[in-house]
């Protein structure tokens, strides 16, 4: 069985208004937040204004940071 190291990540560190990646439209917040390997996190956007959904990948630089989803 392998521990996770993974940090608790402070609510100031979700993306807030991030561009559409088809539009450009300021998103407030993802839709979806999941952890993956090592220091990497997915976010899931839905733009409101054209419906485009994208997944973005941030890696963090010296700790993971796991966040609870935002939606079930």
């Amino acid at each position: 069985m392998m521990k996770s190291t993974m940090a608790k990540a402070h609510v100031d560190r979700v993306p807030r208004n991030n561009p559409c990646a088809q539009c450009g439209t300021p998103i407030p917040q993802p839709d979806w937040i999941e952890p993956g390997e090592g220091r990497r996190v997915s976010y899931l956007w839905t733009c409101h204004a054209c419906n485009y959904r994208f997944e973005a990948v941030a890696i963090f630089a010296h700790e993971a940071v796991e966040h609870p989803p935002l939606a079930a």
